[in-house]
This record gives structure tokens, sequence and C-alpha cells, in this order.
């Protein structure tokens, strides 16, 4: 991931129209410079995955060539893959970051949460995160989500405020015309930043393309060790799987999303570049949430029951 400069005003300047991919960084370039203009200690959520890396790529241009002037936090559950830490690791040490992690399994050990019975902690994640956010006295948090991944996340508007509690109420969502985000909250209330919101799973590879953003290899297909459960490819791990009935199988998949490593599936695919995942996308009538989370399948309102309790 390397940062260059702001191109966009020269191409406006010169009388062509903008792309649709220039569109969208222009305005997630304009939140980050309106977040960094409104409060005083915002906080980037940064996994490694490839929202969350593409939202660095887009902080590091806004700010370029000065440093970006946000730490990185991560909700780590314990059960991530390790080639997305590894990447992650990476790019911290290759820009100079402070990078904060919340750990699950610190929760775990000293009995604050307690471990699930189907080994996912994706559900877990809420309590580390508040307890970050309100340690670190955090303002703002900018989070990768798009609208076009799950309907709950459709309902969200760009600034996104949280009340003491961390809890989203979608009565509070403040409107925001002609791109004016109010960022107005009470001592103890933080607002939730979504820079990605109107992207789209297309767009966002369509600008990994285009700015040759360098992603964790297990977006791309590969030969993997598998096991099927509840119509998902998973991968074994201190988790908690295969069970007996559950054969492992050798396959050519790739991740479409990633999170904890019991509840995301992997595909079967043969796009090993930038260019095969974008023709696979266009083709695909499934969301990457919707094909490959578990969590989501709980109930139909998983995500927003999350939410309404501080989730992302």
């Amino acid at each position: 991931m390397t940062a260059t400069p702001d191109t966009l005003t020269t191409r406006a300047g010169s009388g062509h129209d903008l792309l649709h991919i220039e569109v969208l960084e222009a305005e997630s370039v304009h939140i980050f410079r309106e977040v960094a203009g409104e409060f005083e200690r915002p906080v980037i959520l940064f996994s490694g995955g490839k929202d969350s890396i593409v939202m660095l790529h887009l902080a590091l241009k806004a700010f370029w060539p000065a440093p970006v002037p946000f730490a990185l936090l991560h909700v780590d559950t314990g059960h991530n893959f390790p080639e997305v830490i590894a990447h992650r690791d990476r790019v911290v040490a290759e820009h100079d970051l402070r990078l904060h992690v919340a750990s699950v399994q610190e929760f775990i050990d000293d009995g604050r949460l307690r471990e699930r019975s189907d080994g996912t902690r994706n559900p877990l994640q809420t309590a580390p995160l508040l307890d970050a956010i309100e340690r670190g006295k955090f303002d703002a948090v900018f989070g990768g989500g798009r609208r076009d991944e799950e309907k709950a996340r459709a309902k969200e508007r760009v600034f996104s405020l949280r009340d003491e509690f961390g809890a989203w109420d979608p009565r509070r969502q403040r409107p925001e015309l002609w791109s004016l985000y109010n960022g107005r909250h009470a001592v103890g209330e933080h607002v939730r930043v979504f820079p990605l919101s109107n992207w789209t799973e297309l767009d966002v590879w369509q600008y990994i393309e285009r700015e040759c953003v360098a992603l964790p290899e297990i977006y791309y297909a590969h030969q993997r060790d598998v096991f099927r459960r509840d119509g998902m490819w998973l991968t074994a791990g201190r988790w908690g799987g295969p069970k007996e009935c559950e054969p492992v199988e050798r396959r050519r998949v790739r991740y479409r999303t990633v999170g904890d490593m019991s509840c995301t599936g992997a595909v079967d695919s043969n796009a090993a570049d930038v260019a095969a995942v974008i023709a696979e996308i266009a083709a695909s009538r499934l969301t990457e949430r919707g094909a490959t989370r578990a969590d989501d399948k709980l109930s139909e309102a998983a995500m927003e029951d999350r939410k309404r309790e501080g989730y992302f």
C-alpha cells in the first residue's frame, strides 16, 4: 500500500468528468478531512481485511504528504486468519502507524466474557470494542462498513451517533444533505464514521485494481484444507472445527470477506488475480456477507441487534 498525492484536484480542473470511482474516492477523502477538523481523538478500525485496507489507503491519500493523524484499533478475536494478522502488522510497520489491539481472549481469560458453545467470537467483539473506545477516549471511530453489505448497514448514515453505552438508535439518525455531516455529540457519546458507505464490493475491488493496493493472499484463489458446515467451507482452527462428521477436503478457494475463522466461509474460485476477482463479483447475485458470514444468519435481525448493543 503506497500513498500517492491526491490527483483529484488536477483532474477536476482539467475539464474532464470524474470517473465513478474517483467521485467515491473524493467523497471518502472529504469525510476523513471533515472528521480531522471536527473531532479531537478519532481512531480507525483496522483488521487487515480488504475494506479496512482500502479505508487506510484513502486516509493516507487524504493527508499526504503528512502522516495519518489517527491511530488504528483492531478488535482481535484470537481466531483471526494468520495471513490477515501478518498483513496487518506489515502495513502498520510500513507506514509507522500506532496500533491499539483490544483482545477478546483477555476478556474471556479474566471472566468478563464467556466462550460461546458454537466457538464463534464475532458476537463477543462488542465489549472489548467499547472498552477500548472508552479507555482511548476516542470520539470518532472509522469503520469500513458499506451499505450494500447488509440491510442493517444500509440504514446507517455516514456519521452514526452512538450513545454513552455505544448503542445505535436508528431514530437518532441525522440528515446528511449536500454532504454536510453533523458530528455534534454529548460527553460520553461518540460517532461511528463510514467513509465507504456508498461503495459496493465491486467498487472496492476496482479501486484496489486502480491503486494497486496489496491484500492478504487469502482474497485470491489458493489451495486450502476446508470442511463443510451450514453451507460454507470453513478452515479448521483452535476455535473447534471440524467435528467427526465433517471431513476435511483440499479445495481451490478464496475469501470474499474476512472475519473470525469460525464464521467466515470461503467460496470455490479460480480467481487468482484482481481482474479475475472483479469478473467473478460482477457475475455474483449474493452479497459477500450473505454468502460467507454465518454470524449474519443467526436471525433476520442479527446485525441490527448487535449494532444496537454497540457493534459496528
